[in-house]
């Protein structure tokens, strides 16, 4: 089933999704190699702002997948949608609430890094559902496009 919120029959959703998931596990990342002293304190400011673009790029991917969500029919694809929306959701702001405690907490302080696991294990119980909304029920999948396939 394609979605109006797709550019060339490609879904918008699932581009800029990468850009959140990777800059939100890149700042846990970064607090993990600061916290552990491998690295100096250029690794805190790395983590807040890889936070702080995660924030921005999961609300840019959010516009087209909600698009998407009001498309669907009702039933049990809308359900699983809705509940990797209301994850997503969940995830935004934990990682937002996040970001606001490290704007006064010490470089390295346990709360925010504590928040940045649970923000990433929430990324993956939502990316499994993204996964079942995707590969067994076919969304954002244009199964009316024709394949064509060259021979050398």
């Amino acid at each position: 089933m394609s979605t109006p919120a797709s550019i060339g029959r490609h879904p918008i959703h699932p581009m800029l999704v990468p850009l959140a998931i990777g800059l939100w596990v890149f700042s846990l990342v970064s607090d993990l190699i600061y916290r552990f002293a491998w690295g100096g304190e250029v690794w805190d400011a790395v983590a807040f702002y890889a936070l702080a673009g995660g924030i921005v790029g999961a609300l840019l991917a959010a516009v087209p997948g909600f698009i998407d969500l009001l498309a669907l029919p009702p039933g049990k694809v809308k359900k699983i949608a809705v509940a990797h929306m209301a994850i997503n959701l969940g995830a935004v702001v934990l990682f937002a609430v996040n970001f606001g405690l490290r704007l006064n907490a010490a470089p390295g302080a346990a709360v925010p890094i504590l928040l940045s696991v649970i923000g990433v294990a929430l990324l993956g119980v939502s990316g499994w559902l993204g996964g079942e909304l995707v590969y067994v029920h076919g969304v954002g999948v244009d199964r009316t496009a024709s394949s064509t396939s060259r021979t050398p």
